[in-house]
């Protein structure tokens, strides 16, 4: 083979290992966005079923205007797009705290922080996708914390 033809294949596998390369980057990056939108889907619904509990008289298994109590099922702790707990504090950082948070008790009125936790690797590459949902008893709110 000539001298041409040996650079021309080199070129070819340089320029197929970069796309390779940006291509591997891009299917990360729609993976992480992906896993970080069905995180907050999860938590809009865990929200609607917060709101719910909330308006629901106490003696039909509600609150009666009070978040106390309200707590996630075994089916809401946990699904393919994560992990999900409840916490009367404001959630800060990116570190996922577990234990035994699935009741609430903080005050009645609220509001109700519901934290969820991706699979996928967040934005600082160390810790996974992290967002939480604030509920008030008319509104709520997300912000994604990784």
């Amino acid at each position: 083979m000539g001298q041409q033809q040996l650079l021309l294949i080199i070129l070819g596998v340089i320029i197929v290992g970069i796309a390779v390369a940006v291509g591997i980057t891009m299917f990360t990056g729609g993976a992480r966005d992906a896993n970080r939108d069905q995180v907050i889907n999860d938590l809009v619904n865990l929200s609607a079923k917060a709101q719910q509990f909330y308006r629901r008289p106490t003696a039909m298994g509600g609150g009666g205007n009070s978040f106390n109590n309200f707590q996630l099922t075994i089916a809401d702790t946990g699904n393919a797009n994560g992990s999900y707990s409840v916490t009367p504090t404001l959630p800060s950082g990116t570190a996922f705290v577990a234990g035994d948070t699935t009741r609430y008790t903080g005050a009645a009125a609220g509001p109700v922080y519901i934290v969820g936790c991706g699979k996928e690797t967040g934005n600082n590459a160390a810790e996974n996708v992290k967002a939480y949902i604030t509920v008030g008893p008319v509104t709520s709110g997300t912000l994604v914390l990784n």
